[in-house]
């Protein structure tokens, strides 16, 4: 496996200009900018998170950093090649992974699939055992390389769809909703899985997502793009103390209790079964909260979950707006 290049090494991603014009020569044949005058620099070994509202311009971003589109303008470099004009080259030294969208054949074990795709990289046999006794202990799928993936639970088949991505030891890895669908549980692995790849192999990642979670706890930095523009970039901790300083807090209730009355707790709504809390972090912990709460009503069931991202989004552009 290769060794974590440095932070401050060169850059895996490098994007300068690129726009896509989908629909016409111009704005007045009707032309739609998909992605607009997009400046981009991502280092070797770095976690982003590339998000947005749907239509954002994510993924033809995507397939434009992975030669599938060509750009109306623009220049791009990935791994120092032009995706578009060296894509063979560039395959071979990234994997893609799309939440939506299989590499496996469903008919057949991943270990079968596994063998097919050593084949299609021009892996020597020897060389592609090796890597699939790697991935099964790194993922902890060993298991599920000889069951046919019609049978494997969404989480085992993401599992076995990230091995196949992993398989010729890409170095960059271009995830685009990859725990869609996924329980919490699967989600947290997946996840997990992926900081520990970065951190043991230097892997880049490129990810995409709607959850605020995978956010949080797979990315280093935050890109944001809107109706195809860049409109913030920062890293994850200052994204976390500016955007993602709201908690809601769901409340189930066996009786309904006596007024909440802490600095930073809105509630949204509440009944004598339930209550939503809004909880304002950089003012009131959820530590401090969550036991204020279980101290003074009588509660059946509690959560803490993210505001949805088109939320967060939504504030960015907002200050971000002229």
């Amino acid at each position: 496996m290769r060794m974590p290049a440095p932070s401050d090494g060169d850059p895996a991603i490098e994007a300068a200009g690129i726009t896509k014009r989908f629909g016409g020569s111009g704005a007045s044949a009707g032309a739609v900018d998909a992605v607009h005058d997009l400046t981009l620099s991502v280092l070797r070994g770095e976690r982003l998170a590339f998000i947005g509202p749907n239509g954002a311009g994510k993924s033809t971003s995507i397939k434009i950093l992975t030669g599938i589109l060509h750009p109306t303008s623009g220049t791009a470099r990935v791994l120092g090649l032009v995706p578009w004009q060296q894509r063979r080259a560039l395959a071979a030294r990234t994997g893609t992974l799309f939440g939506q969208r299989s590499q496996l054949w469903f008919e057949l074990s991943p270990r079968q699939s596994l063998r097919m795709l050593g084949a299609i990289y021009g892996m020597d046999r020897d060389r592609e055992l090796r890597r699939v006794a790697e991935l099964g202990d790194l993922l902890d799928a060993g298991d599920l390389f000889d069951q046919p993936v019609r049978d494997l639970s969404l989480g085992q088949r993401m599992r076995c769809e990230l091995a196949a991505c992993l398989l010729h030891d890409p170095e960059i890895l271009f995830l685009d909703e990859p725990t869609i669908g996924l329980d919490l549980l699967a989600k947290r692995r997946f996840r997990e899985l992926l900081v520990t790849l970065n951190e043991a192999s230097g892997t880049t990642v490129f990810l995409t997502s709607h959850d605020v979670a995978d956010i949080e706890h797979v990315a280093q930095r935050v890109v944001v793009i809107s109706a195809g523009r860049l409109i913030y970039d920062d890293s994850v901790p200052a994204m976390r103390r500016t955007m993602l300083s709201t908690k809601l807090v769901d409340v189930g209730l066996e009786r309904a209790g006596a007024p909440l009355d802490l600095d930073g707790v809105t509630v949204l709504a509440s009944d004598q079964t339930s209550a939503q809390l809004s909880v304002d972090t950089s003012r009131t912990s959820i530590r401090e909260v969550l036991g204020r709460v279980l101290d003074t009503w009588s509660v059946s069931d509690i959560s803490v979950v993210d505001p949805p991202l088109e939320q967060v989004i939504a504030e960015i552009y907002a200050e971000r707006r002229p």
